[in-house]
């Protein structure tokens, strides 16, 4: 189980805006599927989620963008939990150039663990914060 997760794609066209490169709402989304995806692949799937009746929310989203990224051009994106509180996560991303490395973006989103009945927020299940690794920021991409 990786405890930081990549995931690389080449950038579709419909992710450019009308300046050219990638609409920043595309990272957005491309953090939640990646986080998703790690979330997968740890073990936390929708259906252990659903009989968990948990799910994550976004509280917030930062995102520092340092390089245009285009249409046809391939990226990486590295994701990993930073810590485990009580019933918050926090997430960081790295978007990277797969052909000269290059850091494109960096991210965070800070995640709240809530029952999906009730949409409160509530402790974060065993099963869900054993199955991460925390990576300390020394160790950060």
């Amino acid at each position: 189980m990786p405890k930081i997760f990549s995931y690389t794609f080449t950038i579709p066209a419909e992710a450019n805006d009308e300046n050219g490169h990638v609409n920043n709402v595309a990272y957005v989304q491309w953090m939640q599927d990646v986080a998703t995806m790690h979330s997968d692949v740890q073990g936390c799937t929708r259906e252990l989620y659903r009989r968990l009746n948990s799910s994550w929310i976004a509280r917030s989203h930062k995102i520092d963008y340092l390089k245009p990224a285009f249409a046809g051009e391939e990226i990486e994106i590295q994701t990993w939990v930073c810590n485990l509180k009580r019933a918050s996560s926090l997430r960081r991303y790295c978007f990277f150039n797969t052909k000269d490395r290059s850091v494109l973006a960096r991210a965070e989103t800070d995640w709240v663990y809530v029952k999906t009945d009730s949409g409160r927020p509530c402790k974060i299940d065993a099963q869900v914060s054993e199955a991460f690794i925390l990576v300390p920021p020394e160790e950060e991409p």
